[in-house]
């Protein structure tokens, strides 16, 4: 590993820290792409490593590393980041990492949607956090303009893209089974020559089932130090749902039981087409010499796309740029995950109760029951044919796909955004209502009541950032204040000094 590496991990934060960072940031969370957003039992660790011979040391070497942690998985931008800083840092050291630091500190907030400039050392980065209402896919673009005072400005055309095209090549006959076996969070371990190989090709395995988020553990590069090296490499029980990325050849003996390995070779920009590799019996992965190649006795659901292969072939021989190869590849894997996910998109939709269902007076309606019978019957009229020309048991992936961790993770979220809706339309509900003269008609003790539940109504929609407008917000407070004001006046004392429980 001589010269400089770089690459990424990811590790489990301690339970039960209060980080007063993860307020801060959540505000901005909402903002995000679901697959941006931070999670909160991880951190990232971004690396710059150094190795270089150096006789006057004992051991021969000079190494070191620099590492960066953050809760954001924005790897394309701390990985640019250290490329300035960690050279200068090896020459000159904590100093020079101190003026690093109060760079840092006049960092705007990192607000989606947003033009950023970040001063960083002499340079200026220009980067744009992407927002959940970016069209998934595109990037915009973020345009070079030289600062006036002849500081050099970089353009990031992304935060958080990894080569793709790079990554899948070692693997390319094989990227729409590899899609299957991540939608399905299924187990998978992909064993490189280096942790740069390692960590990139994890994260775009993770990234190829976008806009959907990957709902299981990943770690982009592994070790036996790691805390959870026993927890993952037991065979006392099944490999868990979780993709890691390794080196260390220990583990192609201490992994063989897992159901699919990726192993990889150098990843080297390719100049000519691929060859095409079948995919190996797990029982011939023995030896650490072992050909690269997919290891694995899964069987696709969906008849292979001959065209996407074509088109990548056919861009290899014209030498098509790298990023313009990732571009195809990145839009093939959306459409794919698209015409997968519209189907259920359309049936969750319609678990939403009619808004005629909800009254003021009665608590917001429940969402309808999750049937798996009543879904695969929309199939037939409104499946992912509609969308996708590829054959293939449809009917059997999805099947596997509602057992996995990532329909839990998306349906969750799912049926949190429309339980909020709800309680928006009820709160919409309130407003419209003349609640003065409807406490004129009612005793004290249930005008008391309603005033109570109305300001826990506020609070809570304050609290979960509830889809309301600004507008309805004022108008119940406005209601709030005219019902106490027509109250005697030892109760509007009260009642105003009143917080809510």
């Amino acid at each position: 590993c001589l010269g400089d590496t770089q690459f990424c991990f990811r590790f489990r934060r301690s339970p039960g820290r209060k980080v007063s960072l993860c307020c801060f940031l959540d505000q901005f969370d909402r903002g995000l792409p679901v697959y941006l957003k931070k999670d909160a039992a991880y951190y990232y660790g971004y690396v710059y490593f150094r190795q270089v011979r150096d006789k006057s040391l004992k051991r021969g070497y000079f190494q070191k590393s620099l590492v960066l942690i953050s809760k954001l998985p924005y790897v394309h931008l701390f990985h640019t980041m250290l490329k300035q800083i960690a050279p200068e840092y090896f020459e000159k050291s904590e100093a020079f990492l101190e003026a690093v630091c109060s760079d840092i500190d006049r960092w705007p907030a990192p607000v989606p949607g947003k033009v950023l400039q970040l001063p960083i050392m002499g340079v200026i980065m220009k980067l744009r956090i992407p927002t959940y209402r970016d069209k998934p896919g595109t990037t915009p673009i973020v345009q070079n303009m030289h600062q006036a005072n002849a500081q050099v400005s970089m353009a990031l055309p992304t935060v958080h893209e990894v080569d793709l095209f790079r990554c899948f090549c070692p693997v390319f006959f094989h990227i729409q089974m590899l899609w299957e076996l991540v939608l399905l969070g299924e187990p998978l371990v992909v064993m490189a020559p280096s942790p740069a190989e390692s960590s990139e090709t994890v994260l775009a395995l993770v990234s190829c089932i976008s806009p959907l988020k990957y709902c299981s553990d990943f770690r982009p590069y592994f070790t036996i130090h790691d805390s959870e090296f026993k927890e993952y490499t037991t065979r006392t029980q099944a490999p868990p749902s979780v993709i890691l990325g390794v080196t260390n050849p220990f583990f192609a003996k201490t992994l063989q039981h897992w159901p699919h390995i990726i192993r990889i070779g150098d990843i080297k920009l390719p100049g000519e087409v691929p060859k095409q590799v079948k995919v190996k019996k797990l029982k011939n992965l023995k030896t650490l010499d072992s050909k690269p190649g997919v290891y694995t006795s899964y069987k696709p659901y969906l008849n292979k796309d001959e065209e996407i292969i074509k088109q990548l072939q056919k861009g290899v021989q014209q030498k098509r740029p790298t990023e313009a190869q990732s571009v195809i590849l990145r839009r093939y894997f959306l459409e794919l995950t698209e015409s997968f996910i519209i189907p259920l998109e359309r049936y969750v939709a319609s678990l939403m109760p009619l808004q005629k269902c909800i009254s003021p007076w009665k608590s917001p309606p429940q969402l309808k029951q999750f049937s798996q019978d009543d879904f695969m019957k929309t199939l037939e009229k409104a499946g992912p044919q509609l969308t996708s020309g590829l054959k293939g048991d449809w009917i059997g992936l999805y099947r596997h796909f509602l057992k996995s961790p990532n329909f839990d993770g998306w349906f969750r979220s799912r049926q949190k955004e429309m339980t909020q809706k709800l309680e928006a339309l009820h709160l919409e509900a309130l407003c419209n209502e003349n609640l003065v003269f409807w406490c004129q008609k009612h005793t004290e003790v249930e005008t008391v009541d309603l005033v109570l539940k109305l300001k826990n109504k506020l609070l809570q929609a304050d609290r979960e950032h509830l889809p309301v407008k600004t507008d309805t917000l004022k108008k119940l407070q406005t209601h709030i204040n005219d019902i106490i004001l027509a109250l005697p006046d030892d109760l509007q004392d009260i009642l105003l000094k009143t917080g809510t429980t």
